[in-house]
């Protein structure tokens, strides 16, 4: 397991009975979580210092309680990097502070590359990757069947000071999207992809990772370049192994580039009790470069 343990204006304080304290800058919340199986005392009871807490209901959904005046979008930064945090609907905030572990590594790849490294981002939600990648002067083409995501997206390259660097936003299915860039002969050097378990494209069209992850990752692969740089599925589908992403990439790849592939899982340390929260898993292809 890789921790995300850099940070300065993200802390997890507590976690117990399917739900975790979280410092988000100097703004504390209280949200659900289901891998938190363990009991750790009554976390409302513990700390008098939580701002806002998201409440389950047994319908589905639920709802943000304010408990003090928490303001309704802040900022937070990691390692220059600027994100716009808001409270979404079904406990969200916009980020996913554990992907700072993949950002370190395609800054790092990026820099090191020492050429000019264009990638393509798919699922790309609210665009930490995207962030990271243009901060190291990488282009990115930004991919997600949300308008708002990729609106707040925008919004998350502004703050970061990166409005003039060289990025397309796409609101469009990705598996179209992928299909049209095969035909059109794109190449990309990096290509990340973040998908979710189920979903819908932009006009409605149906998305299931066991159903179609594999056949999106084959595609992909017609997109990479002569050198690719580095190829990443993040996944947080309960139930699946991170050795079938593993297998996928193996298949998908067929030692058809040189490097290595791997997976690993994401985890967040827990500030007051010494554990860690796992948080999905992630695969990669890296090159040798």
């Amino acid at each position: 397991m890789i921790l995300a343990n850099d940070w300065k204006d993200y802390e997890l304080i507590d976690c117990s009975n399917k739900e975790k304290l979280e410092r988000w800058k100097n703004i504390y919340l209280l949200r659900p979580d289901p891998q938190i199986i363990w009991d750790n005392g009554n976390l409302i009871a513990k700390y008098k210092n939580i701002d806002a807490h998201y409440h389950r209901s047994s319908k589905g959904g639920g709802y943000w309680e304010n408990l003090k005046n928490c303001p309704s979008s802040w900022q937070v930064n990691y390692k220059g990097l600027t994100f716009n945090i808001k409270q979404m609907g079904f406990k969200h905030t916009g980020l996913f502070p554990e992907q700072a572990v993949n950002w370190d590594f395609m800054m790092e790849k990026i820099e090191k590359a020492k050429r000019p490294i264009k990638v393509l981002n798919l699922f790309a939600y609210t665009g930490g990757a995207t962030v990271a990648c243009l901060s190291k002067n990488a282009s990115v083409v930004h991919v997600d069947s949300s308008r708002g995501m990729v609106d707040w997206a925008k919004e998350n390259v502004k703050a970061s000071g990166l409005e003039n660097a060289q990025v397309r936003y796409i609101v469009d299915d990705v598996l179209k999207f992928v299909e049209r860039e095969i035909r059109r002969k794109n190449k990309y050097d990096a290509i990340i992809m973040d998908p979710p378990s189920y979903g819908r494209g932009a006009n409605k069209e149906v998305w299931d990772i066991e159903e179609d992850l594999f056949n999106l990752v084959k595609l992909c692969v017609q997109l990479l370049s002569d050198k690719p740089l580095f190829f990443i599925i993040n996944s947080y589908t309960t139930g699946l192994s991170k050795e079938v992403f593993t297998n996928i990439l193996n298949l998908a790849f067929k030692d058809k580039y040189e490097g290595k592939i791997y997976s690993f899982e994401i985890g967040l340390p827990i500030k007051n009790s010494n554990l860690v929260l796992p948080c999905g898993i992630c695969s990669r292809y890296e090159s040798y470069e």
